[in-house]
């Protein structure tokens, strides 16, 4: 799969019970299944759970609208031995970002934005911002003037200049950090204090995972006129079923909610995790994130994976038109910022999402363009239009390392063989 950046890693270094049976058009089937031809699947995945290097682990494999394969394996909580169950609900992190992107692409059809639009035409707050050259002999930041706005093109495929406050050794990264950003009490107080905040380069001149999406969820609300949440709620969720996908967990729900974890160093072992990008999802939040707030389960995040396989319809619900899903999927990445990103040979970046443009440099058996993310505690999930093909994974670990197997090429690499077996 690609080489999808790791938040956590960087920073900190279910199908429901009561889906109806699987069909063409409804990605979830009603109970767990297992084919031999997915040995190699399952194997490695319950390794890792065997090894406490997981809790637990929920693996989903649609083709052609049809459930080729869903496991279930661990526990949903380690100290009470409560069990991972279908109907599991998931921080899913970053994995928001695809949902975002849906929703600010369906502004896009209506005529409300262009993708060569400055972005300060919906974020007033954000002109005249400045960028980051280096930093001075009295230690503080150097900066020149921002050349022009960063666009909406680059927005989405973070080639806008921002940062996330993930580096530990960069100065606007740490300033991301010092500022409590990610914690703003408004989207006024967020888009105040970013706007302080140099940019890492110019706008257009390189790849910088951030928080555009973020961005990109005030930018829905101001042309909607609605929260975030609500206008997810009624333009992507309830068209098509997604019940357990939201901002916060409601409190009858709550006994569902997977506890966190992250890897202990020394053992590489799962321990409870604490503090630190640990998000609290017992209430609505007071900024919904659209870069990395979103609850949902294997039911729910199949049916939005399947509606953009579909190209954009799912039930006969259209969400978006075939050629904007294609425009998604597209890399938008310039020649200059393609060179020096961090995703891996092969791998551009699209509107929200990673996108394969040459699986063979990319080392992955994915068909090209295949398209993907993933969240912070590990869940993953892409999506092959070669092949009528997409694989969700479910898990709660932040910060796995580098060194540990990377959970979406180790389904890659169980998932291929096995829909290519006779």
């Amino acid at each position: 799969m690609t080489r999808r950046f790791k938040l956590a890693a960087a920073a900190i270094a279910a199908i429901l019970a009561t889906a109806p049976a699987c069909q063409a058009q409804n990605a979830a089937p009603a109970a767990a299944t297992q084919d031999a031809a997915f040995q190699q699947l399952d194997s490695s995945m319950h390794a890792l759970v065997d090894q406490g290097r997981l809790p637990g682990v929920i693996t989903y494999v649609s083709k052609g609208g049809k459930a080729l394969h869903y496991d279930i394996y661990g526990k949903s909580d380690l100290t009470t031995g409560a069990p991972l169950k279908a109907d599991t609900i998931f921080r899913i992190y970053s994995q928001t970002k695809p949902v975002t992107g849906v929703a600010l692409m369906m502004l896009y059809e209506e005529g409300k934005w262009g993708l060569d639009d400055p972005i300060t035409k919906f974020l007033p707050e954000l002109a005249n911002l400045t960028v980051f050259k280096s930093v001075g002999p009295d230690g503080k930041m150097v900066t020149e003037p921002a050349k022009r706005p960063a666009t909406m093109r680059e927005l989405m495929s973070h080639q806008a200049g921002f940062a996330y406050g993930l580096q530990v050794d960069n100065p606007v990264d740490k300033a991301y950090r010092d500022s409590g950003l990610l914690g703003s009490p408004t989207p006024e107080a967020f888009l105040k204090t970013l706007a302080a905040i140099p940019l890492m380069g110019q706008p257009g001149e390189q790849w910088k995972y951030s928080v555009a999406v973020d961005l990109q969820g005030l930018i829905v609300e101001r042309l909607s006129g609605k929260k975030l949440g609500a206008f997810m709620q009624e333009r992507i969720f309830s068209p098509l079923g997604m019940v357990d996908t939201g901002f916060w967990v409601p409190a009858e729900k709550q006994g569902r909610l997977a506890s966190l974890y992250l890897i202990n160093p020394a053992d590489k072992k799962v321990v409870p995790a604490q503090g630190f990008m640990v998000l609290d999802v017992s209430k609505p939040p007071a900024v919904e994130s659209g870069g990395g707030g979103l609850v949902s389960t294997v039911a729910d995040y199949a049916r939005f994976s399947q509606m953009l396989l579909n190209g954009g319809e799912l039930g006969g619900k259209r969400l978006l038109k075939a050629q904007t899903v294609e425009l998604m999927r597209e890399n938008h990445l310039t020649a200059a910022s393609l060179a020096k990103q961090p995703l891996g040979p092969g791998v551009g970046f699209g509107l929200d999402f990673a996108t394969v443009m040459d699986p063979a440099k990319a080392g992955t058996p994915v068909g090209k363009g295949s398209y993907s993310w993933g969240g912070a505690a590990g869940t993953w999930f892409w999506i092959d239009p070669a092949n009528d093909l997409f694989v969700l994974g479910m898990v709660q670990v932040l910060g796995r390392p580098d060194s540990d197997p990377r959970l979406d090429r180790l389904s890659a690499a169980g998932v291929y063989p096995a829909i290519k077996a006779p």
